[in-house]
């Protein structure tokens, strides 16, 4: 099977493209690499790669693919928000024209990497499902992720299959490795400062999952018989994979052997709390998603990188592994131009 992976050289996108190659698919990578740059060690593959802004996609890019992984977008919330228009260019409107010029080209399956940013805030004595639960898209990237999805479904046929991931906060090692996400946030701080600072009281949930586990759920997406995915939306995550940053942070402190932990709680009560439900995936897709990784195989895996390559706190608190901060240095450099485009032609470092 020929594959085109947008956002292949981004943080779960080069994990993934790696566990496709060891399975034996055709690799073909679709990316205008903001990040370039941002390794933290070479990727251990190559693959073809069309180095293009996933708004300037066309026909001709998807000639011969038979599926597509659709990862590119802005990435985060705050990403999102640095310009919401163009996080709707980016986000929503290309999302569908790459969907729309798919279908006409006849390929055959269009997996979504969408959010469980659209569920918003919500009471966390339930846990959220993918289709009954309520969506509350508090943000751009959020709202985005949530009518793209919408738009992706009207647009499925019996010859054009439509299925949407919704991963949990991801954690776990890449070459591109992101820590302006909770977990790997919280085990960077730990080793390379020696502690780790909680500034809320520690109570609000978080759903979690590793970046290889998330790869196996779009894989899934290829692989798994049409009745099972056709059409449908699902939580990535892991049995019992919710967990309040307290845990998080201790599991941080189990993977840091003598780092500290201190709660501040000068932010008092985190808003940004919820619960979600993975019984679909475990049960509908049990035959095609295992996930394998839990909080301190994960934590262990992290330490071992951050020895192996020399883990400093600038690269914590600097732009090689936040991606605001390093959108923000390429507009400051004028290497991409006020609408997210590259300026003659490369990023770089």
């Amino acid at each position: 099977m020929r594959l085109l992976v947008t956002g292949h050289t981004g943080y779960i996108g080069s994990v993934l493209s790696g566990v496709l190659l060891e399975k034996g698919y055709s690799v073909t990578g679709f990316d205008i690499d903001y990040y370039d740059g941002c390794e933290l060690f070479p990727t251990p593959y190559s693959v073809p790669q069309i180095k293009k802004d996933i708004r300037d996609v066309s026909a001709e890019d998807l000639k011969d693919v038979d599926a597509i992984i659709h990862l590119a977008g802005l990435s985060n919330d705050p990403l999102g928000e640095l310009s919401p228009g163009l996080t709707d260019d980016i986000n929503l409107k290309a999302t569908i024209r790459l969907a729309e010029l798919a279908k006409r080209r006849g390929v055959k399956r269009f997996i979504y990497a969408s959010s469980q940013s659209m569920y918003g805030i919500s009471k966390v004595d339930v846990e959220l499902d993918e289709d009954d639960s309520e969506k509350n898209p508090l943000t751009a990237y959020a709202r985005t992720k949530w009518e793209a999805e919408q738009a992706l479904k009207k647009m499925a046929s019996k010859d054009f299959l439509v299925v949407c991931f919704r991963p949990s906060t991801v954690f776990g090692a890449s070459p591109k490795l992101r820590v302006d996400i909770v977990y790997n946030n919280l085990l960077a701080c730990a080793f390379t400062t020696g502690r780790i600072e909680i500034k809320s009281d520690g109570t609000a949930w978080r759903p979690v999952v590793h970046v290889r586990d998330v790869s196996q759920a779009f894989i899934a997406g290829l692989e798994a018989p049409a009745e099972l995915v056709a059409g449908q939306s699902f939580n990535v995550g892991i049995p019992d994979g919710n967990f309040s940053v307290r845990q998080l942070a201790e599991a941080a402190q189990r993977s840091v052997p003598g780092s500290t932990l201190v709660f501040t709680g000068e932010h008092g009560s985190d808003t940004r709390t919820y619960r979600v439900s993975f019984k679909k995936i475990l049960t509908i897709l049990k035959d095609h998603y295992q996930p394998q990784w839990d909080l301190d195989k994960g934590g262990r895996e992290l330490v071992e990188l951050f020895k192996k390559v020399g883990f400093r706190e600038d690269w914590f608190r600097g732009r090689r592994c936040n991606r605001l901060a390093q959108i923000k240095s390429l507009l400051d450099t004028n290497r991409l131009d006020r609408e997210l485009r590259m300026i003659h032609g490369s990023v770089g470092r």
